[in-house]
C-alpha cells in the first residue's frame, strides 16, 4: 500500500511494508507504513524532519497515525533500550521495583536528563510491572533482533 504523499507530512525516505514486520501484528497490522520526511508542523521557511507511522483502517488513512520529530524517536529509542535493560534484573526485587527507589536511572541529555523510574503512582503497579515484564519476555526475541540490528548500525556509523 503506498503512503500518500498529498498530505500535509511530506515523505522522503519510506517503507511501506511496515505491516509484514509489525512484532506480533506482523502481516495483519493496521500500521502499514512508515515515513521519515518533512514535518506537518513547519511554518513557513522553517523546516524539521519527522517520523511518521501510517495507519490504514482497511478503508482510509487513519487519523491515529502518528508523527514524530526525529529527536523524540531517538529518546523513544533511549528509553526502550534502558528499560529493557532495567527488566534484565528485575528479578533481584521481590516486586520487580524497590517501591522505596523507584528511580531506575537519569540519562544525560541537552544539559539536563531523562529521568527513567517505576510509575509508583500507578495504583495497579505491582500486577502491572509483572504483566510488563512478561510481555517483554514473550517478546524478546522480536525486541532482541531489533536491539541487535540498532546496535550494528550504530556501529558502521561510528557510535
Amino acid at each position: 500500500m503506498k503512503i500518500p504523499t498529498n498530505l500535509k507530512h511530506k515523505p522522503v525516505i519510506v517503507c511501506e511494508n511496515y505491516e509484514n514486520i509489525d512484532g506480533r501484528n506482523a502481516y495483519k497490522s493496521d500500521a502499514k507504513g512508515l515515513s521519515l520526511g518533512l514535518a506537518q508542523w513547519n511554518d513557513r521557511g522553517k523546516v524539521d524532519i519527522s517520523a511518521k507511522v501510517w495507519r490504514h483502517t482497511g478503508e482510509k488513512w487513519s487519523r491515529q497515525s502518528e508523527e514524530l520529530p526525529l529527536h523524540r524517536v531517538l529518546d523513544l529509542a533511549i528509553f526502550v533500550c534502558r528499560s529493557y535493560l532495567y527488566f534484565q534484573e528485575a528479578y533481584r526485587y521481590p516486586k520487580l521495583y524497590d517501591p522505596e527507589k523507584p528511580r531506575i536511572d537519569r540519562i544525560g541529555l541537552q544539559g539536563d536528563a531523562m529521568t527513567v523510574e517505576v510509575c509508583t503512582d500507578n495504583p495497579m503497579i505491582d500486577e502491572d510491572i509483572k504483566l510488563f515484564q512478561q510481555a517483554l519476555s514473550e517478546d524478546g526475541e522480536l525486541i532482541g533482533e531489533r536491539l541487535r540490528v540498532l546496535s550494528r548500525l550504530l556501529k558502521e556509523a561510528g557510535y
